[in-house]
């Protein structure tokens, strides 16, 4: 069997990987009375026993897998996936690599991809001095930003906790418009009360019908700040998941520079902010 009787794309998809794993493999350092061989990926064992089976045989019976219920005698053609399918290819085959690094590669790797993307998304979002946070779940990132707020306007929480919440209860402020749960996890993960979130609607009467009701918004922190809560924060859109609608941002900024209020932007063009 070879990649000529293959599918076109899979046996490009098996040739670049290949090719990828040869000049990975080529910048391997020869290890010297370390007591122990270096492994490399033609080491790992296969799924029972034994050496396991070279890429040809793996593409092969994944084409035969795709395609069991087609008409043998019709060309059998995959969809093409074009650059970006490639690229993602490719990303999951070094992250699978990166995975078996041994610790010192690992870190030195990790270390030089977020000081470069740090500087990278500091440009982009014009900040002089910014820090860049990794997480698997887009909301822990929210979570993280809303424990820095409290941290900056409880002076004493650091020390004393969440009993110096009681003297004046925080309020985050969310569109009607955002992600369902969004709120419910900040306060789960937080530790706070569901009374301490406020949908803010959004405009019914005037204006667009998916943007944030701003004179209502401006009526809720007034009458929290009357009552002796603290507005901490506001949840903007910038693009909203289902329909990209976007916030009158330029006005929420006022109001949260009135109120000294954190405005955090989520969206699908955030990063066309200007």
């Amino acid at each position: 069997m070879t990649l000529d009787k293959m599918d076109p794309t899979l046996a490009e998809m098996g040739s670049h990987l290949s090719d990828a794993m040869k000049i990975l493999e080529s910048r391997e350092e020869t290890v010297q009375d370390t007591g122990r061989r270096r492994l490399s990926w033609r080491d790992i064992p296969g799924p029972l026993q034994g050496d396991g089976q070279n890429v040809v045989t793996i593409l092969q019976l994944v084409q035969n897998l795709m395609h069991d219920d087609e008409d043998k005698q019709a060309p059998r053609r995959m969809q093409y996936v074009g650059e970006q399918g490639h690229m993602a290819l490719l990303g999951h085959s070094l992250a699978a690599y990166i995975s078996v690094l041994d610790k010192d590669r690992l870190r030195k790797l990790t270390t030089r991809i977020l000081s470069d993307t740090t500087l990278w998304l500091c440009r982009l979002f014009r900040y002089e001095n910014g820090s860049g946070y990794y997480h698997e779940d887009d909301r822990e990132g929210l979570v993280k930003v809303c424990r820095l707020v409290i941290n900056a306007r409880y002076e004493d929480y650091a020390t004393e906790g969440f009993t110096v919440l009681s003297s004046k209860q925080p309020v985050i402020y969310q569109s009607a418009a955002c992600r369902p749960g969004l709120g419910q996890h900040l306060c789960s993960q937080l530790g706070l009360p569901l009374s301490s979130l406020c949908i803010v609607p959004c405009n019914t009467m005037f204006g667009s019908q998916h943007q944030m009701d701003i004179a209502l918004l401006d009526k809720l922190i007034r009458d929290d700040v009357e009552t002796g809560k603290l507005p901490l924060l506001l949840i903007a859109n910038a693009g909203t998941p289902g329909a990209g609608h976007t916030d009158k941002l330029s006005r929420l900024k006022e109001l949260c520079v009135q109120y000294n209020v954190w405005l955090h932007v989520e969206g699908l063009v955030s990063v066309h902010l200007q």
